[in-house]
């Protein structure tokens, strides 16, 4: 089942509760709501693959996941940069869509220091550049309150394609007028840590700008929370949450800027979204009406029972958990 763009959508937390989501402009809105049953039924079946190369022929250009995909927090993952090679190889574009807070040169750095080389990959649209531009436009006003660690702090260097941006300054929560969240400030505490705060803020009225929608994330063997997690407490506690990387359409309409510079424009049905996010990835390519392939053995490898492929029936069961319904799966990008 494909959804229909423009139309309202359902993400399933694991952990129970749903998120709620409407465009608004060009900003996208979420909250958890109770369970009420099934709210639509996907249709679970998904074609298991061995290799990228089995339909990378159908796709003029592929939205590709890094982290869980083509890298693991710590290092390249050879296969998936081999894949990626081949496919840019015979003509096709590939577009990283990544939900790093991070501007796009940060990025750039990062694969470096990763070990993922240039030769696999044309072009970069991340969660922080979306956010950064509606930051600078000032959708949570000129004094925000700050929350990330010390390297997140290049989400606050100026942006140079918007012309008049706001004057943004970083200050104490009780004289803020919003809240920035690039992640945790420390990535291994319980989100919980925050309620405290994040009452002050929903009392005063503070929207938060979350730059990265990613709930947990794996660097290398140690799983860590990421921003969306913050910010999805803080909407259960009654607070409003800004979002713009996946599954939001900021960063698709983003990724498809990127990707019309390098050359002619690619229609929907040619584009492939790859990431092992049911919820971020999946979730963002079922709201773009483009097809997707899904990396089981990422974020969801013990439940879909992932050692090379998938266990078939362990997936099916996640996916029907999750209502997701993703048009290929893959164990690993390869």
């Amino acid at each position: 089942m494909r959804a229909l763009r423009g139309a309202r959508f359902i993400f399933r937390f694991a952990s129970g509760g749903d998120i709620f989501g409407e465009r608004k402009g060009a900003v996208f809105t979420a909250a958890r709501v109770p369970k009420q049953g099934n709210c639509f039924e996907a249709d679970s079946m998904t074609r298991i693959i061995s290799s990228l190369a089995e339909i990378s022929h159908q796709y003029d250009a592929l939205f590709v996941d890094l982290w869980g995909c083509v890298h693991n927090g710590v290092s390249a993952l050879p296969d998936a940069v081999a894949a990626l090679q081949s496919y840019r190889k015979s003509g096709g574009k590939v577009v990283l869509v990544t939900n790093s807070p991070r501007p796009r040169a940060g990025v750039v750095k990062q694969l470096e220091r990763f070990g993922v080389p240039d030769d696999s990959w044309d072009t970069i649209a991340t969660s922080g550049d979306s956010a950064r531009s509606a930051m600078y436009r000032g959708v949570v006003g000129e004094k925000v309150y700050f929350i990330g660690e010390d390297h997140d702090q290049d989400f606050f260097k100026p942006l140079s394609i918007l012309e008049n941006p706001v004057d943004i300054k970083q200050v104490p929560l009780e004289e803020a007028e919003g809240i920035v969240c690039a992640g945790p400030f420390d990535p291994l505490a319980d989100p919980d840590v925050m309620r405290p705060q994040f009452l002050y803020a929903k009392q005063k009225g503070l929207k938060l700008l979350c730059a990265n929608p990613d709930i947990v994330v794996d660097r290398g063997d140690v799983r860590e929370w990421c921003a969306g997690a913050l910010a999805a407490l803080y909407t259960e506690m009654g607070g409003e949450s800004l979002y713009f990387g996946k599954p939001h359409p900021p960063i698709y309409d983003l990724a498809r800027r990127r990707l019309s510079v390098l050359g002619k424009p690619v229609a929907d049905d040619r584009i492939l979204a790859i990431g092992d996010g049911i919820l971020t990835d999946i979730a963002g390519a079922m709201g773009e009406d483009i097809d997707s392939l899904f990396i089981s053995g990422g974020l969801a490898r013990e439940e879909t029972k992932t050692v090379h492929d998938p266990d078939p029936g362990a997936l099916e069961a996640y996916l029907n958990k999750e209502m997701s319904a993703p048009t290929f799966t893959i164990g690993y990008l390869r």
